[in-house]
């Protein structure tokens, strides 16, 4: 049996402060860079395209219950600091945004890996703040710079409660594609996985 890693901290007090900078008086917005992006599992009344400036997706961050175990841990997306993301926001009606927050935790903070933050997100109709989560290089789920050969041995055999670490990489670089997102770095590994070890 799958012993369910032990969160870094505690993600209750983030939540808490995630819903009190929203404040409760307006609208939620949500910034999607990866799987919020073709699966964000919540109603929304708006979605733009849109971009960040002094980020950047990276497929680097660990992931021991999502797409991986703690035996043969997997690979998700996080923001990393420096460069821009072209993504989704998602305008949520203030009256369903409270439980949307809570249930949006219990998929993305299960472990309190990322950092939680309200970012500019550039979109045709004008500037929005919206909640992202972010990823820290100082964090232990950073993977730092890995090989070509374990990016293939993850694709090859990671799987968690959400499947595998290549579907999900592979469904995020299709519906990028989709919006006209084109991420080179993804594009790269998508390839590498492809390729016979």
């Amino acid at each position: 049996m799958t012993n369910f890693p032990v969160p870094l901290r505690d993600p209750a007090p983030m939540l808490e402060r995630a819903l009190h900078e929203w404040g409760g008086h307006q609208d939620l917005w949500i910034f999607g860079y990866g799987s919020l992006i073709w699966r964000p599992d919540f109603d929304y009344a708006e979605r733009r395209p849109a971009t960040v400036h002094g980020w950047h997706r990276a497929l680097k961050m660990w992931s021991r219950i999502n797409r991986g175990t703690p035996e043969c841990p997997g690979l998700v997306f996080g923001m990393l600091s420096g460069g821009s993301c072209r993504g989704m926001v998602f305008r949520v009606d203030k009256a369903h945004a409270r439980q949307v927050l809570i249930n949006l935790w219990q998929r993305e903070m299960p472990t309190a890996v990322y950092d939680p933050r309200w970012l500019t997100c550039h979109t045709p109709q004008g500037p929005v703040q919206a909640l992202a989560f972010t990823l820290s290089r100082k964090s232990p789920n950073h993977t730092g710079e890995l090989p070509d050969h374990e990016y293939r041995r993850i694709f090859d055999e990671a799987c968690g409660r959400y499947g595998t670490t290549r579907d999900y990489a592979q469904a995020t670089y299709d519906e990028l594609r989709r919006h006209g997102i084109h991420d080179r770095a993804l594009a790269r590994l998508i390839a590498l996985a492809q390729k016979e070890a």
